[in-house]
């Protein structure tokens, strides 16, 4: 049941990022009033912000999530009604190469902020941002609410362990607090150590007249690819609900990533194969073959369902498309 009026004022940790300015843009248009928190405001450009041109409807904190201090201020000086936490280490890659800081900015971030929740007694609903790299390879079977977690890189532990704290918060002290499950999802505001932004900054550059080959590692873990403006309205629309409830959100649809650098690369017409070398060195030390997802539930209790399919999503890449 949705009964739930539109609150007038939100918090999002980590707005700086992709998911964040999207989801201050949805928000804005909704008529919410947007604050947002970086862990020093007033050295951060906020430039994906700059970029959807909502900077100055947007107010700033400095909010260190590491730092219960910082998280109990940075909440008792915004009030907000809702809280979306989607700050922490954000690259599964650079995971293995920073695995302490990965799992102290998702795991102790997410803690804090459950705990000022419950410190201050306020109505507050929460969410924070889990993963598919929770499931590992799901060998075939889309995964649900109910897949167990089987991680396969620092990335995933952490998001893993912050979900389950998420849940024992909900049990234990009857917070309404919720996880989104959220498989890929791509933007032109992906920075380019992502693998996908990688792609298509190369293809362009290629067709640009440059020379340069494009390296990848394992060109056969397939993946499913959605379009991230999409998914921070599955983000909103889980607050909405008057219980709170963990979902998976996806396409349903899985392609290798072959495939994915292939449909980019048409856009430009380019035949892929020309350009790409594979390298041994960026294969991870554990890595996901296949991950499937079943958005079933998304679908039939909250409405949402992915409109943007792979050729669609590859063509806005392509086209530097913001929406």
């Amino acid at each position: 049941m949705t009964s739930k009026i539109h609150p007038s004022r939100a918090l999002i940790c980590g707005i700086s990022g992709q998911d964040g300015s999207y989801l201050a843009h949805h928000l804005l248009s909704l008529g919410y009033e947007v604050q947002g928190t970086s862990r020093d405001s007033a050295t951060t450009s906020f430039s994906n912000l700059e970029r959807l041109k909502i900077r100055d409807q947007v107010n700033v904190l400095s909010m260190a999530p590491t730092d219960f201090r910082s998280v109990l201020g940075a909440i008792d000086l915004a009030e907000p009604e809702e809280i979306y936490n989607l700050s922490g280490q954000s690259s599964v890659g650079l995971s293995f190469q920073q695995p302490v800081e990965t799992l102290e900015s998702m795991l102790m971030g997410t803690v804090n902020v459950l705990e000022a929740i419950r410190f201050l007694k306020r109505p507050v609903r929460f969410y924070n941002a889990c993963s598919a790299e929770c499931f590992g390879n799901t060998k075939g079977v889309p995964a649900t609410e109910e897949t167990p977690f089987r991680p396969r890189s620092p990335y995933g532990v952490a998001k893993a362990a912050a979900f389950w704290q998420v849940a024992n918060y909900r049990e234990a002290y009857g917070l309404s607090a919720c996880s989104g499950i959220l498989f890929n999802h791509e933007s032109a505001l992906r920075p380019q150590r992502f693998v996908t932004s990688k792609i298509v900054h190369a293809a362009r550059s290629i067709a640009a007249g440059g020379q340069e080959k494009l390296k990848l590692g394992n060109l056969s873990i397939s993946r499913d690819w959605g379009w991230a403006p999409e998914y921070v309205q599955a983000m909103h629309l889980m607050l909405q609900k008057d219980e709170p409830r963990d979902f998976v959100i996806a396409t349903g649809k899985t392609h290798t990533l072959a495939e994915f650098t292939a449909a980019v690369f048409a856009h430009f017409n380019l035949d892929w194969k020309s350009h790409i070398e594979q390298d041994a060195s960026l294969m991870r030390p554990s890595d996901i073959e296949a991950n499937q997802a079943d958005p079933t539930l998304a679908a039939s209790v909250l409405g949402w369902k992915a409109k943007v399919s792979l050729p669609v999503l590859t063509a806005k890449l392509a086209a530097d498309e913001l929406f």
